[in-house]
C-alpha cells in the first residue's frame, strides 16, 4: 500500500526590505524567471510588464508541455489556454479562459485588465476580444499533441475525467449518458489510485509572483490545463484567488497541481489572507495545502507564498521534490529552490505527523508555537 507522499515547506528568508525585487515562480522554468526579472529591473516595464514577459516566455517555450500551444489536448485534440493576471496596488484583475487559437493568453488576460471592466472573458468570445486587440489567431494544435491524441483514442480513451456515466469510462470512449443507478461518486475515494489523473507533467503552471523595489506587487498564471480533460473544462490558474492573488499590502501567492480541487479551496487567496493575519510565508503556505488534504488525500500540487517584504516559502504534497525558481536582490542569475518531502503538514491548528500508518496530531497555537495536546486521529488504510 502506497501511503501520501507529503512535502512542505523550505525556506524563509530574513525580513529585510533590502530583498526587494524578487521573482519568484512554480517549477524550474528559469527562462521564465530571468525574463521577467529582466523587464522588472531595468525600463523596459513596470511589475506586471514582468509578469507578462516571464509567462509569455513560457507560453513560447512550451514549458513542461503544460503552457502555451501544441499541450494538453482536450477530448476533442484541441488545445485551449488559460491564464490571469492581477495587480497587487489596484486589485484589479484580468483573465482569459478556454481561449481558442490565439497563443499569447497572458497578453490577452492583461489586455482584459487594461482595456475593459470585466474580470474574465472565455472561450470564443475571448478569442474575438484579442482578435479586436490586434492579436493574430493561430491553429494552437501541433503534431505532437496531435499525436497524443490519437494515442489516447487508440487506448480506448485512458485515461479520462468521467465518472458515474454509460458506457464504462474506464474500458471505452464516449459519448456518455448518466449512471442513474449509480449516484455515489466515488472518483476521489482514498484507495483509487487509478483514478489520480494529475502528476509532476499534468498540472496547472506557471504560476509568478513579482515584487518590484518599491513593494508593487503582480500575480499571474499561465497553462494550457489538462491533458484529455473535457471540452470546456476551466481549472484553477484563470480564476482569482485560486491559481494566482496579490495585495500590496500583505504579499501574494501562486499555486500548480490538480486545478479542478484547488479552485473548490481557493489556497492563493487563504495564503495571502494567512499573511494578513500575521502569518509567515512558511505558514501560509503549510495552512493553505492542509486545508485541501484534509478533505482530497490523495491531492497533488504547490504553493508558493510571498510577503511585501520578499521573504517567501513555499509548500506542496503529493510530489517528491517541488522546484521553484527565484531572482533575487544580491543574485547574478535564477536559482532553483526546492520544498523537500519531511512527512510533516499543517492544516488549521494542528501539525499532522505520518508514523506508522498512522496520522497522529499535535494542537498548536499558530500565534506562539506552544504545543497542547496530543492525540491519535486517523489511521491509514
Amino acid at each position: 500500500m502506497k501511503f501520501p507522499i507529503v512535502c512542505l515547506l523550505c525556506l524563509l528568508h530574513s525580513s529585510l526590505s533590502s530583498k526587494l525585487p524578487v521573482v519568484i515562480n512554480t517549477w524550474a522554468f528559469t527562462n521564465s524567471t530571468s525574463a521577467a526579472w529582466k523587464v522588472l529591473t531595468s525600463n523596459e516595464g513596470n511589475y506586471l510588464d514582468a509578469i507578462v514577459e516571464g509567462c509569455s516566455v513560457c507560453e513560447r517555450e512550451q514549458c513542461d508541455g503544460t503552457v502555451g500551444y501544441g499541450g494538453s489536448p482536450d477530448e476533442n485534440g484541441e488545445t485551449t489556454l488559460d491564464a490571469f493576471i492581477m495587480d497587487g496596488a489596484t486589485m484589479n484583475i484580468g483573465a482569459v479562459a478556454g481561449l481558442r487559437e490565439i497563443k499569447d493568453a497572458i497578453s490577452v488576460a492583461y489586455h482584459v485588465l487594461k482595456y475593459t471592466r470585466h474580470t474574465m472573458l472565455v472561450g470564443e468570445h475571448a478569442t474575438e476580444f484579442a482578435l479586436m486587440m490586434g492579436f493574430k489567431r493561430e491553429n494552437l494544435q501541433t503534431p505532437k499533441s496531435l499525436a497524443i491524441w490519437r494515442d489516447w483514442k487508440d487506448k480506448n480513451c485512458q485515461p479520462n475525467f468521467w465518472t458515474n456515466v454509460l458506457p464504462n469510462p474506464e474500458k471505452s470512449c464516449g459519448p456518455y449518458c448518466p449512471n442513474t443507478e449509480n449516484t455515489i461518486n466515488e472518483f476521489w475515494k482514498v484507495d483509487d489510485t487509478k483514478n489520480n489523473l494529475f502528476d509532476e507533467h499534468n498540472h496547472d503552471t506557471i504560476g509568478m509572483i513579482a515584487i518590484d523595489a518599491e513593494g508593487n506587487i503582480g500575480a499571474g498564471t499561465s497553462t494550457n490545463g489538462a491533458t484529455h480533460k473535457i471540452p470546456g473544462r476551466v481549472g484553477d490558474s484563470p480564476i482569482p484567488g485560486a491559481g494566482a492573488y496579490a495585495d500590496n499590502n500583505v504579499g501574494a501567492a501562486a499555486a500548480t497541481g490538480d486545478g479542478d480541487i484547488m479552485m473548490r479551496f481557493l489556497p492563493s487567496f487563504m495564503a495571502v489572507e494567512r499573511l494578513r493575519n500575521g502569518d509567515s510565508p512558511a505558514s501560509a503556505a503549510e495552512y493553505a495545502m492542509g486545508r485541501i488534504i484534509e478533505h482530497y488525500p490523495k491531492f497533488m500540487g504547490a504553493i508558493i507564498v510571498a510577503d511585501r517584504e520578499g521573504n517567501y516559502s513555499a509548500a506542496c504534497f503529493g510530489i517528491d521534490k517541488f522546484p521553484y525558481s527565484v531572482f533575487k536582490t544580491g543574485q547574478e542569475s535564477t536559482v532553483v529552490e526546492y520544498v523537500k518531502y519531511n512527512g510533516l503538514y499543517a492544516v488549521n491548528s494542528r501539525e499532522y505527523r505520518l508514523v506508522d500508518r498512522r496520522i497522529v496530531t499535535l494542537d498548536v497555537d499558530i500565534r506562539n508555537d506552544t504545543k497542547r495536546t496530543f492525540s491519535l486521529t486517523k489511521k491509514i488504510p
